[in-house]
């Protein structure tokens, strides 16, 4: 899928039609329609894929075959994501994350192994599966003192995408795992990251202490 090999893909009317679905005011709900009704179709993603936009991309990821994104299909993708924009390219990944790697064994030992990834993206993906892993109420795994030990060490000197993904780590170990609380808040503390953010009214900070508090508070109150 390097730009050689995505010239050599030419689109089919299948995908041509799809295309003429997707404009400027189309939805994630409305992509998630569309895959909906095609299902899974790997060489469709893929001509989807070679148009470089981001919401066909988007659907393209929905529409992939979990089995076939091997390590090197998923270098080619974390490479050609690097076109687009920097929240465009976090969103790729994260929408590959949550739709595609979570659901295979496989893809999950992948992403597991790219803590030290040499890549930004992959790196993001791993922390941002930490994070999901407790935020949906799953019982924390066994390795929250490593990664709360490489976060402490690490965080300051990562790309914002990663720090990001770090960040929202800490700020559920925090939530969900009382004992590691103090630590979590003083990462907040100690970096200062996201603390003179600008928060939407009825959003929640990524300022650890804020971030912290309020969701410990919302499920206390429930």
């Amino acid at each position: 899928m390097s730009n050689n090999k995505s010239t050599e893909i030419k689109r089919s009317s299948k995908a041509d039609n799809i295309l003429t679905q997707i404009n400027s005011k189309t939805k994630l709900g409305d992509l998630r329609k569309i895959a909906k009704d095609i299902k899974k179709d790997h060489q469709l993603a893929m001509e989807l894929w070679t148009t470089r936009e981001f919401l066909p991309r988007l659907l393209a990821i929905l529409i992939m075959d979990k089995k076939l994104l091997s390590q090197d299909v998923l270098n080619e993708l974390d490479k050609e994501m690097q076109t687009h924009t920097f929240d465009e390219r976090n969103n790729l990944m994260d929408w590959l994350m949550a739709n595609q790697l979570t659901k295979d064994k496989k893809n999950i030992a992948l992403m597991e192994s790219w803590e030290n990834s040499p890549s930004a993206l992959q790196r993001r993906a791993f922390w941002y599966y930490q994070a999901r892993l407790r935020w949906t109420g799953q019982t924390p795994p066994d390795n929250t003192a490593d990664l709360l030990a490489a976060i402490e060490a690490g965080i300051t000197k990562e790309e914002p995408e990663v720090q990001w993904a770090m960040n929202f780590t800490a700020g559920w170990i925090g939530v969900y795992e009382e004992k590691y609380r103090a630590r979590c808040i003083n990462v907040g503390e100690k970096t200062g990251l996201y603390k003179d953010e600008m928060v939407s009214k009825g959003c929640t900070p990524n300022y650890l202490p804020g971030f912290i508090e309020i969701e410990v508070n919302k499920r206390i109150n429930k």
